[in-house]
């Protein structure tokens, strides 16, 4: 490696690590903001709640590795334009790919980051948080439920409580259990708790009337009680085990479904999801050579060097546009799935075709060709 290689690799290094940091920690902000109300007045620790947010943490990094890429590369290379040492560098016979080649590195290391991420990382780190958030339910009930709304503990069984009181206790509780449609329970109760026994989560409830419903024939089934105990760990036994979505699979996983009926049905959901995992990595070298062509390519103009900043800042949204429409379409009609390949062809081979120098960048003509996808 060159002395200029692993110096502009050094001036590329911080930006992209600021630029990140920044985004991710945007993003880590309002992710979080869903759990800030189950701390402050739900009384969950805040171990459970950086525990769950850096959970999602390798999902939001490799979507914000190539962004920070592309801001990084244009930052830079506009730097060392603006003090004239992109200027001395190709007085001295540095041509656009040598000056390009400490971007294309850096971008390589993302690219194999971003597959480590998406491959390994982020199905790991969704599926531990599908399992907190289902254990959080059956063992922290009581975190979940609002006052004064109808709370689903899980599917078919909702709760309402009028009020809440200090240590613990709950006023007017109604709970339908819906899990039997052909059975359904409705109990109402004048207060109760929520508490943890040897025996697992239970539901205390004081003063109030459990109502079954038989469909067939029609009979009203009635009880009174003074003390009625619902166990939630039946309600967590018949829910454990939770279908798998796409974003909680490995990518084996995703390409080989099982037999069950939820895996037939979401068949092409998990192709779709299959194909971004191996696709979206690459857009780290998409996004860098789209930045690259912007800043590199024609003659030394400050006045025109931002058109051209303009052009690669309208192509990289236009491929990202196109990466997106794409996403929803494959889930629907997984024969798509090979425009999403195409559309990183595109993107990198028409950047690579402008930065050689035989496209016209001054003007943006030039750069349409690398956002240019299947429309």
């Amino acid at each position: 490696m060159s002395r200029v290689t692993r110096y502009i690799l050094r001036q590329l290094f911080a930006p992209t690590l600021f630029i990140t940091g920044a985004l991710v920690g945007v993003v880590w902000l309002t992710q979080s903001l869903r759990f800030v109300d189950l701390i402050v007045n739900r009384g969950l620790s805040a171990g459970h709640f950086f525990y769950l947010t850096m959970l999602l943490l390798p999902g939001f990094l490799s979507l914000i590795l190539p962004i920070a890429l592309f801001c990084a590369v244009l930052f830079t290379y506009h730097r060392l334009s603006f003090d004239s040492e992109i200027v001395v560098l190709r007085a001295a016979g540095l041509s656009h790919r040598q000056l390009a080649r400490p971007a294309l590195a850096l971008a390589l290391g993302a690219t194999i980051v971003t597959y480590g991420l998406t491959l390994y990382l982020t199905p790991l780190g969704f599926r531990t948080f599908k399992d907190q958030q289902f254990t959080i339910r059956s063992s922290y009930a009581s975190v979940l439920l609002r006052e004064g709304v109808f709370n689903t503990l899980v599917d078919g069984v909702t709760v309402y409580v009028r009020e809440r009181k200090s240590g613990g206790e709950l006023r007017g509780i109604l709970v339908h259990d819906n899990r039997q449609p052909s059975k359904p329970v409705t109990v109402m109760a004048e207060r109760g708790i929520l508490t943890n026994t040897a025996e697992g989560p239970r539901f205390v409830m004081v003063n109030g009337n459990r109502q079954e419903v038989a469909r067939d024939p029609d009979q009203l089934s009635l009880l009174y009680f003074d003390r009625y105990a619902l166990d939630l760990g039946l309600i967590a036994e018949t829910s454990g085990e939770h279908w798998r979505e796409p974003g909680e699979r490995y990518l084996p996983e995703l390409l080989n479904p099982g037999s069950g009926l939820d895996d037939i049905n979401n068949t092409d959901r998990m192709k779709a999801e299959a194909h971004k995992r191996l696709v979206s990595p690459l857009y780290c070298l998409a996004f860098t050579l789209i930045a690259l062509a912007g800043i590199l390519s024609g003659e030394f103009n400050r006045r025109g060097e931002w058109r051209r900043i303009m052009a690669g800042a309208a192509a990289a949204v236009a491929f990202q546009a196109v990466a997106l429409g794409l996403m929803p379409l494959v889930g629907k009609t997984p024969a798509l799935a090979p425009l999403m390949y195409l559309n990183i062809v595109v993107a990198i081979v028409g950047a690579s075709w402008v930065l050689s120098g035989r496209g016209r960048p001054g003007d943006g003509r030039g750069l349409a060709t690398a956002s240019g996808g299947p429309a």
